[in-house]
């Protein structure tokens, strides 16, 4: 039966290229998990978007001398530019500078305070003399109280993941010019979220399939006391506060931009044509998963879901399957530092599977994991090229000469042969259990794991010397490894789509991957079935880049 499933993605702030160690930890698994349950015939809709509003946006416009909107939509063109590239399946992927964005943020903001929950307040912010404003949380920086981090932000420090506001910092200084701010009393509208302390900690403690280091975060947070949160800032960029007397004020981003996945939706279903489909995923009965890094885990099991409750009537996140950070060649990605491998430099280089295929494999899901070049080549040329596209065109090469291009006639079946069919049936359903709920390394390893053991199969039969002694064995040997290899495409359909696409061409298939669906059967390849043109899937790669791309990042980071 056809179940519905919102895949909601972290939004990416456009103030700069998105690097592989948020793909790794946020953009990726998502669209692996959309993929696979769109295959499943499930349905599915993923949306995010770009955050246009934050104060890094400001940040750096200002430092460029353009509007935060030019900015903005530089980076909003290279974001989609790289998930189109990359592969990444968004059913949409908008921005929060939109009119529809700025009226469900509204919505919400007016539905909370005639509820009690938004009430006004003075409250003390930092005010930089020299620069005659107010600073946002963002152009603050500090010591963290907590963790004694050195360059912690106004609104979280992100070394140790605490929210904070800016007064919490030691030693504050205005990022801008440098100087310390003094503090002044602003009026500002507050989140009461000391309301919702006890039914969030309820509703948390139910969540038993969380990860334990969601959960135990969350649950550790609750249990330290929810205090009220300032929702409005003293700025001209976002979207604007909708009370009479407030038009010099901004809702505040970290209120507005988790509100982007309902108002993300809301823009889908219109676009589509069908204005009330938004209602499918938030009214009725839907698992909504929201998949981002570890730093954003209370926005999504905290604050959100409070406004969630306080708003009524909206389903609450199902899983926040959050990954913990992916580390660059022994250091942390720094966007500051420029220590990052880009996404557009990357695919400017390199084809997108084997990135896909690396960050995977070496995905961040329980710890903090790494990248480093030397592993990437290594996994290219040890395991898709040699292990799986070897053994792909080999078996098609084999075909292609000795049966006239056509997938061969299959004799009776022998142990082994049925020893690896039913092997491929078990390793089917291992990716399938572990993408549902959110594996993604133990379901890649399960598809590996079969291209390994048809490759023993392959060697075992030798099918190159059964032509000359025995064609029909020969034929039986490589219709049990192209139907094998049929079930790989699916299988790892999720996790690289550019080349399983190519390999169905290639089986003589018509069509899209997807539109087959997440089903295989022993017999699906059809003997007598024209094959296509054999082509290698992967291309190995020089040793040499190695050095040449931590050259590379060196170089940027010391620019």
């Amino acid at each position: 039966m056809s179940e519905r499933i919102l895949v909601a993605v972290a939004w990416p702030y456009a103030n700069g290229s998105v690097h592989i160690g948020a793909v790794a930890g946020a953009y990726l698994p998502p669209d692996i998990f959309a993929r696979y349950h769109r295959m499943k015939g499930n349905d599915v809709l993923m949306v995010s978007g770009s955050d246009a509003h934050g104060t890094p946006v400001t940040l750096a416009a200002e430092e460029r001398g353009v509007s935060p909107e030019a900015f903005y939509s530089e980076y909003q063109a290279e974001m989609l530019d790289g998930w189109r590239r990359l592969g990444i399946s968004y059913d949409l992927f908008t921005t929060t500078h939109t009119q529809n964005h700025t009226e469900v943020s509204q919505d919400i903001f007016l539905r909370l305070r005639e509820q009690g929950y938004i009430y006004t307040d003075t409250t003390e912010q930092p005010f930089c003399e020299n620069d005659g404003r107010f600073l946002a949380d963002r152009y603050v920086e500090g010591t963290c109280p907590h963790c004694s981090y050195n360059r912690a932000r106004g609104d979280q420090c992100d070394n140790c993941g605490r929210t904070l506001d800016p007064q919490d910092l030691i030693d504050m200084v205005c990022k801008i010019c440098g100087t310390t701010p003094v503090v002044r009393e602003t009026e500002h509208f507050f989140l009461k979220l000391s309301a919702f302390e006890e039914p969030l900690l309820k509703w948390v403690r139910a969540q038993t399939h969380w990860k334990p280091n969601v959960r135990n975060f969350t649950l550790a947070y609750l249990e330290g006391g929810l205090h009220d949160r300032a929702i409005t800032r003293d700025i001209e960029w976002g979207v604007p506060v909708p009370v009479e007397g407030y038009e010099d004020k901004r809702i505040y981003v970290w209120f507005e931009a988790v509100i982007g996945y309902l108002s993300a939706s809301k823009e889908w279903a219109q676009a589509k044509g069908t204005p009330e489909r938004w209602e499918d995923f938030w009214r009725k009965e839907c698992r909504a998963y929201y998949f981002m890094g570890k730093d954003n885990i209370t926005f999504h099991t905290v604050i959100w879901p409070a406004m969630l409750m306080g708003y009524g009537g909206l389903n609450l996140p199902y899983d926040v399957p959050a990954n913990e950070y992916l580390n660059l060649e022994g250091l942390k990605f720094s966007t500051s530092r420029n220590w990052a491998i880009w996404l557009p430099d990357y695919l400017d280089r390199y084809d997108p599977d084997p990135l896909r295929y690396a960050l995977t494999s070496n995905m961040p899901e329980t710890s903090d994991s790494e990248f480093s070049w030397r592993e990437y080549v290594r996994s290219n040329n040890d395991e898709l090229v040699a292990t799986y596209g070897n053994l792909v065109h080999r078996v098609l090469t084999m075909s292609a000469r000795n049966f006239n291009g056509m997938v061969p006639d299959a004799g009776e079946l022998d142990d082994s042969s049925r020893d690896l069919l039913a092997q491929a049936r078990q390793r089917f359903q291992e990716t399938a259990q572990s993408i549902e709920v959110c594996r993604f390394r133990m379901a890649l390893q399960a598809a590996m794991s079969l291209a390994q053991a048809t490759n023993r199969y392959l060697d075992q039969k030798a099918p190159w010397r059964q032509i000359r002694s025995d064609k029909s064995a020969a034929a039986t040997t490589l219709w049990v490894s192209l139907s094998v290899i049929n079930c790989l495409k699916t299988q790892l359909y999720p996790f690289l789509p550019f080349s399983s696409e190519e390999l169905h061409r290639m089986l003589g298939f018509e069509g899209s991957v997807k539109d087959a669906g997440w089903d295989w059967a022993e017999d699906a390849l059809k003997s007598g079935q024209l094959l296509g043109e054999p082509k290698p899937l992967f291309t190995k790669l020089d040793e040499a880049l190695i050095e040449a791309e931590l050259q590379r990042i060196g170089q940027e980071a010391s620019a």
